[in-house]
């Protein structure tokens, strides 16, 4: 292909992102409205929740989840040592501490397992944050393997709050509901520019607690007790209003809102175009000695991931490494990333809590070699096939 250029990520906006935003500059009313509530229960239709709340990251929604259920000073939440870092940072927002802790280095995910031996020894532990790392679920049910975190949460009294940035849409598996329709949980949904779908910056939280949705609706803007929109919109006299907490300024605006509603439309089949990037990528590239490939785990089904990401991990024998392996690929036109460093390995973390990579031997395994590929749904057939020939070129087919 000459001239090859294949960014990592490529944003789509190819339905009526224009005609909504249009509408809503037409409005007169630009920041939150009407179309991110529209926003708000096409979504939760769309991910089988109670109620969903627009907010204007996942950040945010992390952060309102964790102060919804109580989060105290002194409590510590179990987080996954492969993720971003807002995963922790809304942990020590609150002033509670995250337990670091390994992932199953043939998934990247959280074990339940995990999460009930630390639980077990350390009673300041209230919550875990599992993250559904590129797309796919934690195990959250008992099946052959034993409990899943939801049973290992009731067991010890845990609220858990679902770091699902990367998993629109997804399931839990092929028997279960969408990433989002738990009733016990708090589940937090990223819509940043490079997500499966995006409102530029934005999230989304999701909850079955009646509690949690109400004080963080009303925490997202400044713990007003009433509908702004409403307050301003209303054709009485209606300017008084209380602040009951201390709140933040989490909401999101319709201009932004309406992107989203936009793209909630093609969700569906941007995620089957990239589950089929997905298939010839294991296809083409589980081939190759050098690669070692994250599998999906037990109960889950292609169809069943979102595949956010197509993450790749180089083996240490490879001919490259994996600095190099990103600069070769970018000589050829192909961005790639890392995701991620994990938690242990940035500075604020390893040196409040003295963490060692000696400690986290599964994640190193996928940290030492870890690439992401390009996935997303215009990716084109001849460039899906070119990045594949491309990597079995650079590392030997």
């Amino acid at each position: 292909m000459a001239e090859t250029k294949i960014p990592f990520a490529r944003v789509v906006c190819s339905g009526n992102e224009l005609e909504y935003v249009r509408q809503v500059l037409e409005s007169g009313w630009l920041t939150t409205a009407g179309k991110a509530g529209e926003f708000e229960k096409k979504f939760a239709v769309q991910v089988g929740a109670r109620r969903a709340l627009a907010v204007n990251s996942c950040t945010s929604a992390l952060h309102l989840g964790l102060e919804a259920l109580g989060l105290k000073p002194g409590d510590e939440v179990i987080v996954p040592a492969l993720t971003f870092a807002a995963s922790a940072e809304t942990v020590r927002y609150l002033g509670a501490e995250p337990v670091i802790c390994d992932v199953d280095g043939r998934t990247g995910l959280l074990r339940p397992e995990t999460v009930a031996a630390i639980a077990a020894g350390r009673p300041k532990v209230k919550a875990v944050m599992p993250v559904h790392y590129g797309g796919q679920s934690v195990r959250m049910f008992a099946d052959a393997q034993g409990p899943g975190l939801m049973e290992v949460a009731r067991a010890y009294g845990l609220k858990i709050v679902e770091d699902a940035a990367h998993a629109f849409p997804a399931r839990y598996q092929a028997d279960a509901g969408p990433v989002g329709s738990l009733e016990e949980t708090v589940c937090c949904f990223s819509f940043y520019a490079n997500k499966t779908i995006t409102t530029a910056e934005g999230g989304m939280l999701t909850s079955g607690s009646e509690d949690v949705l109400r004080r963080a609706s009303v925490m997202r803007l400044h713990g007003i007790d009433r509908d702004v929109w409403a307050r301003f919109t209303s054709a009485k006299p209606s300017w008084r209003y209380d602040v009951v907490a201390p709140g933040y300024k989490y909401n999101l605006p319709d201009v932004l809102a309406a992107i989203g509603l936009a793209q909630l439309e093609q969700a569906a089949a941007w995620r089957l175009a990239r589950e089929n990037i997905a298939r010839r990528y294991y296809e083409a590239l589980g081939r190759l000695e050098a690669l070692d490939l994250l599998q999906l785990r037990s109960g889950l089904s292609p169809a069943d991931h979102s595949w956010h990401l197509f993450p790749v991990i180089l083996k240490p024998e490879a001919r490259l490494g994996r600095d190099e392996f990103i600069e070769r690929l970018a000589e050829r036109g192909i961005g790639a990333s890392v995701h991620y460093c994990p938690l242990y390995r940035l500075r604020y973390y390893r040196e409040r809590y003295g963490l060692d990579p000696a400690d986290f031997p599964e994640t190193e395994k996928i940290w030492a070699g870890t690439v992401s590929l390009p996935i997303y749904p215009s990716l084109t057939a001849d460039e899906t096939e070119y990045v594949c020939l491309t990597v079995a070129e650079l590392l030997g087919g």
